[in-house]
């Protein structure tokens, strides 16, 4: 018997699969998630890709990163594991104003939302340690509390960059923030939510940061700085964007041992302490020490809806002596007007930096 010609509604069928099948990089399915990342080669960012593909199927990744060769590595080994995960790079250099712009433009032509953007990427250059305060508390009741803050004892030497902005500031908070500002179509969609999610940190301290000094121009603790303001940006992002269903949040990963930490004193000194390091995580949850258990509370948040959580906690990654991972909400302590302060004066800068760069 022959077979006769398929029917409309078989031929409209076959077309959809031909057409998915011939544009595989640019379909996406109103079931996958799509979640950037940036900052993932390495560290917390590329922990928490790993996480996010052995738990959930239905998710494209996009790994943002600055060096491209190291962004192909880190695909290669999550695609060696997960050889049917969705993975995606894209060439990102938060602390360019000009990368930042040309990466969101590129996301808004693959992806028709994103539902997760984590705001991982960060840099501590050149830290400074003062060895005598470090060696006075190493030998006190503060060690633990030293050992997760870095409180009063470490410091930084930052730079302008090509932008003319302090480069810890640009790359930590003003890049990320232009880079939520560019992708509000997609992360503002109507009749879904999305999760913007700041990776911050135990050294985000008030009295590193001021107000009338933003960029961290007249101190040694740019990093800190950073940090806390991420904290305030992202209060002030549910402020304002909550009811367009854009939502965040912000995470401490804990103590994590990662090119960033060991960058803070020589390898051979961290050698040394190691075993001290795990000894006293037995005393503190804080200790975190691995990336995966840092990027814990990130991909916790992947689990849960973002309207019900608390605007303003930061969601700790925490471990038990016996090594358990679990994530915990505290309390942050911002400033509802200081937050709106900083949000005007980014606006500001956003302004004055896209006129310069029209002229």
């Amino acid at each position: 018997m022959g077979i006769g010609p398929p029917s409309n509604g078989f031929c409209l069928v076959y077309s959809f699969v031909k057409y998915c099948r011939s544009n595989g990089n640019n379909y996406q399915s109103d079931m996958e998630k799509v979640v950037i990342v940036t900052g993932a080669n390495s560290g917390i960012g590329f922990a928490l890709c790993e996480r996010l593909l052995s738990e959930h199927i239905q998710l494209r990744l996009c790994l943002a990163c600055r060096n491209m060769n190291r962004a192909e590595a880190a695909r290669s080994v999550l695609l060696a594991s997960h050889a049917k995960a969705r993975v995606d790079l894209l060439q990102l250099d938060v602390g360019s104003v000009q990368s930042v712009l040309a990466a969101a433009g590129e996301l808004k032509s693959r992806y028709k939302r994103i539902d997760f953007l984590y705001l991982n990427a960060g840099i501590m250059p050149n830290p400074q340690v003062d060895v005598k305060a470090f060696f006075k508390g190493l030998f006190s009741s503060k060690a633990i509390n030293m050992f997760a803050t870095a409180e009063g004892l470490l410091t930084q030497q930052d730079r302008l960059n090509s932008d003319g902005l302090q480069e810890v500031f640009a790359t930590n908070l003003f890049g990320h923030f232009l880079l939520v500002r560019e992708l509000e179509p997609l992360l503002c969609e109507a009749g879904r939510t999305s999760h913007v999610v700041w990776t911050s940190s135990s050294n985000a301290r008030r009295t590193a940061f001021s107000i009338e000094d933003i960029q961290h121009k007249n101190g040694t603790e740019p990093y800190s700085s950073s940090k806390y303001a991420s904290d305030m940006l992202s209060v002030a992002l549910n402020r304002r964007k909550n009811s367009q269903g854009l939502f965040s949040s912000v995470i401490c990963p804990g103590l994590v041992m990662t090119n960033l930490t060991y960058g803070i004193l020589p390898s051979f000194f961290w050698t040394l302490i190691m075993p001290f390091m795990w000894l006293i995580r037995i005393f503190t949850n804080t200790f975190t020490l691995t990336p995966y258990n840092g990027a814990g509370s990130l991909h916790w948040l992947f689990l849960q809806a973002p309207e019900a959580l608390d605007p303003r906690a930061k969601y700790h990654s925490l471990t038990s002596g016996l090594g358990a991972n679990y994530t915990e909400p505290r309390q942050m302590d911002i400033d509802d007007s200081m937050c709106e302060a900083l949000y005007e004066k980014l606006l500001e800068l956003e302004k004055d930096i896209r006129k310069r760069l029209s002229c």
